[in-house]
């Protein structure tokens, strides 16, 4: 008997996978994706800003080199060359740094994958800034935390008001460079006080830093280990510098914090990709980033400069915005009656689109904020774009 017209049988799901997959903003966001929309909602770097000669000569170089390794199976903490030259990095800003001290992984998304299954067990609590990077949010939910956000005011992340709250906790995850979604950085005065209330609480900072090279005009602040090296997880990308398809990220921790990641990665995924470790080490090596950096930021300044310019030139009365000085995003606040995620629709049918702010927020949504993203549209086209987004702002507003 043919089994062609047999019915298949319904998966037995996990409780995880059973859960709903669909959203609202998810939904618009597939309709933002379509070519004549100017997006604002997109996260990714700027492809004009990867180094795509550099990389082939890399690439080249490993082959010819050390083809055969670079080919096979590697250690699950990382490859020792891409690791010495992170530490090196590291310790050329000013905070010395060891490989033994690095943890290669796939992508900073992994990096948080990986802590919520070493830290997190249901009902634990965990310290997040509010608004905070929603991927985080996502890779935290599937271990069920309790959360907690943290006080934020015009300058971001603000410890002073950290009270009772954070005792207990098992880390608090924090971007203090270029915060996704606010494009905010923390002061060095606030990172001080941190660490502090760090060892008052007794709790671990987890300091997520995927921007930290892509200021304007200034170096940001050191990182937090040096304040509280003892209790800070240090998570890096290369994505946003090199290349987000190679997907390679690192965890900086003290040695048994490092240990434990290295047991759950190895469960997972045994090790990251051995080729692409090998040519981001031979492009650290050369130096490539030194010299390929100051392009992507000048773009990135350029592009931030054209929005906040149009912002500044189109937006109504009522509406503010941040002013980032490294990063990728712009956080827009619209009055406290309007709603982002329902005004979203109306921009779509001007074609533009933005990421609803709601989704950012761990426990108490906002609904009047959203995001732009401003690194992979052209100056020009930011400024029809922002123009067609406050026309229909403007209109709403004056309902």
């Amino acid at each position: 008997m043919s089994t062609d017209c047999q019915t298949a049988p319904q998966p037995r799901w996990s409780t995880l996978a059973s859960k709903p997959s669909s959203s609202i903003i998810r939904d618009l966001l597939k309709l933002a994706a379509r070519p004549e929309v100017i997006s604002f909602a997109g996260g990714l770097p700027s492809p004009a800003g990867f180094p795509i000669e550099d990389i082939a000569k890399a690439c080249q170089t490993v082959l010819e080199r050390d083809g055969k390794h670079a080919l096979q199976y590697s250690m699950v903490e990382g490859e020792v060359e891409l690791r010495r030259e992170i530490a090196r990095r590291e310790t050329q800003k000013g905070i010395p740094t060891t490989f033994e001290q690095v943890q290669i992984v796939s992508g900073s998304q992994q990096a948080l994958d990986l802590l919520a299954r070493v830290f997190l067990d249901k009902g634990d609590k965990v310290l997040v800034e509010s608004p905070t990077y929603m991927g985080a949010l996502q890779a935290f939910d599937l271990c069920e935390p309790v959360y907690v956000e943290l006080p934020c005011d015009d300058e971001g992340l603000n410890p002073a008001e950290f009270g009772e709250e954070c005792r207990g906790a098992k880390f608090a995850y924090v971007m203090p460079t270029a915060s996704n979604p606010t494009g905010l950085t923390i002061s060095e005065e606030r990172r001080k006080l941190l660490a502090e209330k760090a060892r008052e609480y007794d709790m671990w900072l987890v300091e997520d830093d995927p921007y930290g090279e892509l200021w304007y005009d200034q170096e940001p602040p050191a990182s937090l280990r040096k304040w509280a090296p003892e209790r800070v997880i240090r998570l890096g990308t290369l994505s946003k510098i090199l290349a987000p398809g190679f997907r390679l990220g690192y965890i900086i921790a003290p040695a048994d914090v490092l240990n434990k990641f290295a047991s759950i990665k190895q469960a997972i995924d045994l090790h990251t990709a051995t080729f692409t470790q090998l040519i981001s080490a031979q492009v650290f090596s050369e130096d490539l980033l030194v010299r390929h950096l100051p392009s992507v930021r000048e773009r990135y300044k350029t592009h931030a400069r054209a929005m906040l310019a149009a912002l500044e030139e189109y937006m109504p009365e009522g509406v503010t915005w941040t002013k980032p000085n490294a990063g990728m995003f712009i956080w827009v606040t619209l009055p406290k009656d309007m709603d982002a995620t329902a005004l979203m629709s109306d921009v779509l049918a001007q074609n533009v689109a933005y990421v609803p702010g709601e989704s950012f927020y761990a426990t108490n949504p906002q609904k009047n904020h959203f995001r732009l993203s401003f690194v992979t549209v052209d100056p020009d086209v930011i400024k029809e774009g922002i123009r067609r987004l406050a026309q229909v702002i403007r209109l709403h507003i004056t309902k």
